[in-house]
């Protein structure tokens, strides 16, 4: 079933998704990877602030490639979720409501998602020159250093994802 939301996301709408649903997500969501979150969790272990809000947000794993002219951003594929899944459970805790990404996920991190109500979604591996023409705007906000693999803030619309683990641990895989 083909389902419409916005962000950030509400707990009533992430329990009204289920496994297998399509989804297309407007509004604000963070890119993070492998970089990313290890300086994010550097960060907690010092009891500092990290650089984005996680309430009721969502994190997609990606890197883009460099943009074209003309272009918001290059190619916005997903990366594999699983090089994530040793901070994911502390992030979900912190208030992480959705994460953007490919393959499969830990049992840590689909109990950390049944516990805290949240929501694992897949876009299409392969796709990314398709995807990146649902992203209006991208903003490198956090880890400049880290080039492709910053902390971006993107306005997308109608980005198309596919919930392969929902709040209740329904897992396509």
């Amino acid at each position: 079933m083909d389902k419409y939301i916005n962000t950030p996301l509400k707990e009533e709408e992430i329990e009204e998704l289920k496994a297998g649903d399509f989804v297309f997500i407007t509004g604000t969501i963070y890119t993070a990877r492998d970089a990313a979150h290890k300086r994010m969790y550097e960060t907690l272990r010092k009891k500092e602030e990290l650089p984005i809000e996680l309430k009721n947000n969502i994190i997609y794993y990606m890197g883009p490639s460099p943009a074209k002219e003309g272009q918001v951003i290059g190619s916005a594929g997903p990366t594999t979720s699983s090089r994530m899944d040793k901070y994911t459970p502390e992030l979900i805790d912190l208030g992480l409501k959705g994460m953007i990404g490919k393959g499969r996920r830990s049992e840590q991190v689909k109990e950390a998602i049944i516990k805290r109500k949240a929501v694992y979604f897949a876009a299409i591996g392969g796709a990314g020159a398709l995807l990146s023409k649902c992203i209006i705007s991208s903003q490198v906000i956090a880890y400049e250093d880290l080039g492709t693999e910053a902390i971006r803030k993107l306005e997308v619309k109608n980005f198309p994802v596919i919930v392969v683990i929902d709040s209740e641990g329904n897992n396509l895989y």
